[in-house]
């Protein structure tokens, strides 16, 4: 990641926004004048910039327009004063992200720092794969009937609806399309319309104006803007509400839309390729799903196979991924048995390509040895249903948030089962036994529990500073601070 330039020539400044940057472990590289910051930006670019409006020589917004000559997706913060929050506002019609106003809060500046950073890298481009690693890895025949669509879908703009499995890559096969298209050297933005709640996906598709709505404090570029002239990705689509289908049909029928709040049409010149799980036919005829809409996203169709119909390749990717988790973790990659690989390749794996890949991360750290065989692999695996199915004494969660009681009979532990299944097993066992033992609110204990440990390991990782905590965990301060008093957490400390 690059770094977070500072321009300002008031020398305090400077030094305070790089000592809270570098506690969040961010780069930054600073300036006492705009001019030397455009000389910088003829041989590199930051993340983020965060300007004064008035300087010695040329001021903020003169920066800022140099800045959005040359990269128009960089998002700049302008500092000012309040006597200048006049020029700040119309710093906006000249693409600034967002405005500090002085004397400003240290934790406020960091915050947006970090949102104008989210943006920043959802704008930047795809990297390029390593020499020599496919996009896609495949050998089956399923899979070679993928890239052949791809291949004939690569001088194409047609829409795309791409069909299967969750973890089956959906979204790397509309990279790959992306990429192999005449509109390669433009954005790729992708969006997951199920993750966005409801109230705040018609913004996030097609931005806001400044006071659309209540926090709207600067004019927003949504993602068909972001992707203009480039391809965008929008992952289960099944899951869009109605109202706003109709708002997508209008982009796709026309080219036009508008921002949420705001009265001038924008044109659209974006590639629409989308991405589903469900049935899309049966979203139709149970009324959830717009018709017209569905044959508009439906021109071409893509299957993508589950890894039950390509176990062939399952040695490839699993090689492949472990290559990968070795190297991002700086360790040497594990080898598997045949034993092993033969094992695995007759798994069902219901999470397919994106189970497969967290196995093998779960290899990389928790497998004794270089060389992995089946007792290797973790329980859930290699213990038959009826084995992990055992009844279970009464469980319970220990202040600390480990998951101590036993299985009877000798089976393995809670701890040893959540190291191999993850957390999300042990709460769906924690559940069921708070069920079957008539426990009531059942909801309320576990989301207690569940708040408490992420917000007391939130808190180490910050060293207790609740503020910062606040906004890793992407809460509010006010909501830290009630939760930590409900919770009856120690340890917190405001600066």
């Amino acid at each position: 990641m690059k770094p977070i330039w500072i321009v300002d020539d008031d020398a305090s400044i400077r030094w305070v926004l790089e000592k809270a940057l570098a506690r969040e472990n961010l780069a930054t590289r600073s300036f006492s004048n705009a001019r030397d910051a455009m000389a910088a930006l003829e041989n590199e670019t930051p993340q983020v910039l965060v300007s004064d409006i008035r300087m010695p020589g040329e001021s903020g917004l003169d920066l800022l327009a140099e800045v959005k000559e040359r990269h128009p997706g960089l998002p700049v913060i302008i500092i000012t004063a309040f006597s200048d929050l006049d020029s700040a506002v119309a710093a906006f019609q000249g693409g600034a992200f967002e405005y500090l106003a002085k004397p400003f809060d240290i934790d406020k500046a960091v915050e947006l720092i970090r949102r104008a950073l989210d943006e920043s890298l959802r704008e930047a481009s795809v990297e390029a794969a390593p020499a020599g690693t496919p996009e896609i890895l495949g050998q089956a025949p399923a899979m070679q009937e993928v890239f052949r669509a791809i291949g004939r879908l690569s001088q194409s703009n047609v829409t795309v609806l791409i069909t299967g499995e969750s973890g089956t890559g959906k979204e790397l096969v509309a990279r790959a399309l992306h990429k192999h298209s005449p509109r390669a050297q433009q954005p790729f933005i992708a969006l997951n319309t199920a993750a966005i709640p409801k109230d705040l996906l018609e913004s996030e598709l097609f931005g806001h104006e400044r006071g659309a709505f209540t926090g709207a404090q600067a004019t927003r570029r949504g993602r068909f803007e972001q992707a203009e002239g480039g391809t965008l990705f929008l992952d289960e689509i099944g899951d869009m509400p109605f109202d706003l289908q109709t708002r997508l049909l209008r982009v796709l029928s026309d080219g036009h839309f508008y921002r949420v709040g705001g009265h001038q049409p924008m044109k659209a010149n974006v590639r629409v390729i989308t991405a589903t799980h469900q049935n899309l036919e049966q979203r139709v005829r149970d009324g959830l799903f717009r018709e017209d809409l569905y044959h508009r996203l439906n021109v071409i169709r893509l299957r993508l196979p589950s890894l039950r119909e390509r176990r062939e390749d399952i040695p490839l990717l699993v090689r492949h991924f472990l290559v990968q988790s070795a190297r991002q973790l700086g360790v040497e990659a594990k080898r598997m048995s045949e034993a092993a690989l033969q094992f695995l390749s007759g798994l069902d794996l219901p999470g397919n390509v994106r189970q497969l890949e967290n196995l093998c991360n779960w290899i990389t750290v928790m497998a004794p040895g270089q060389t992995v065989e089946v007792k290797d692999l973790p329980l859930e695996l290699t213990k038959t249903q009826d084995a992990i199915a055992e009844p279970m004494a009464p469980a319970a969660l220990p202040e600390n948030g480990a998951w101590a009681r036993a299985p009877q009979h000798g089976g393995p532990t809670l701890a040893e089962m959540g190291a191999a299944g993850g957390w999300i097993g042990l709460l769906e066992l924690q559940a069921a036994s708070m069920l079957s033992a008539g426990e009531g609110e059942v909801m309320d204990v576990l989301g207690k529990q569940f708040e408490s440990a992420l917000i007391k390991t939130a808190l180490k990782h910050t060293h207790g500073r609740k503020n910062d905590a606040a906004v890793r965990l992407g809460i509010g301060r006010n909501t830290i601070t009630r939760k930590i008093a409900e919770l009856g957490i120690d340890g917190a400390k405001d600066e």
